[in-house]
């Protein structure tokens, strides 16, 4: 009579399992650290309160880069709007945070082929740039942001601050708001940015005799 060396049916170790489990998960793992991340398009560097001669205002610094999809649309003539917002909002254990305070501001950034400049314009005023690294310096440089207020501040409370910066796709052409709204590429945006803020003593007005 014959006897077989391999056995017709074994128990699976639980051992081997768990080591098979644990190499998938390693497996998969290395699979998305190894994927291409997308890096933070819109990174806010520091940001700072300060008192004006009238209220407050603030100032921050701000990365932007631009993807490659966006440098192609810029060179071809689409105007990019971007929007800083800063909000103060006054906590409220009982319901939802009151907005006390807000500075909003939108600059367009455009690029014109015949003299190969890149223009940065706030309201009324422009800036013209040979390169875009210039331009978007410049447009991440937030300087003496005012901040209009709802009601008087207290300078005694703690305030909660929130800054966001973002691409603002309303301002596209249509055909462009419609394909922002299937491409990812489009969403250029901040994270947005909350701490908990004591307002600065307020300057002292001058006055008297000159």
């Amino acid at each position: 009579m014959t006897v077989s060396s391999t056995p017709c049916c074994t128990k699976p170790d639980p051992i081997a399992r768990l080591l098979r489990v644990a190499a998938t998960l390693l497996l998969a793992a290395g699979l998305l650290l190894a994927a291409p991340v997308q890096a933070e398009d819109i990174r806010i560097k520091s940001v700072a309160l300060d008192a004006a001669d009238e209220g407050y205002q603030f100032n921050a610094d701000v990365e932007i880069a631009l993807n490659p999809m966006l440098e192609r649309a810029l060179e071809r003539g689409i105007v990019l709007y971007f929007v800083s917002e800063l909000n103060l909002l006054s906590p409220r254990w009982y319901w939802l945070d009151e907005k006390v305070a807000r500075s909003k501001q939108r600059e367009a950034l455009s690029y014109y082929a015949l003299t190969r400049q890149y223009r940065l314009s706030r309201g009324s005023l422009s800036q013209n740039f040979s390169t875009l690294k210039g331009a978007l310096q410049a447009l991440g440089r937030l300087r003496n942001r005012p901040i209009v207020a709802n009601s008087e501040l207290n300078q005694e409370a703690e305030y909660i601050a929130e800054l966001r910066v973002w691409l603002d796709l309303s301002r596209l052409p249509k055909p462009f708001q419609v394909e922002a709204l299937s491409s990812r590429e489009w969403n250029l945006s901040s994270d947005t940015l909350q701490w908990n803020v004591r307002l600065p003593a307020q300057k002292p007005q001058h006055g008297g005799r000159p």
